[in-house]
């Protein structure tokens, strides 16, 4: 499992993963999770969605 590193990864890992099960359109997609749409499995995307958001940083470091 590959767990998101921030929030806004998390985010963004859910949002695509909505437009790949189709519950909304992929159109609809900026930045991040448009990059995640079609570079990710729906597997890879769900792994990242569910990380428990609770002790992580809005963002990640830029390491």
């Amino acid at each position: 499992m590959m767990p998101a590193k921030s929030k806004a990864q998390q985010k963004a890992a859910g949002a695509a993963l909505a437009a790949k099960r189709g519950e909304t359109d992929k159109s609809q997609l900026q930045g991040a999770s448009k990059e995640m749409y079609a570079s990710m499995s729906e597997e890879e995307l769900e792994d990242f969605a569910e990380t428990e958001r609770e002790g992580l940083p809005e963002q990640a470091d830029s390491d």
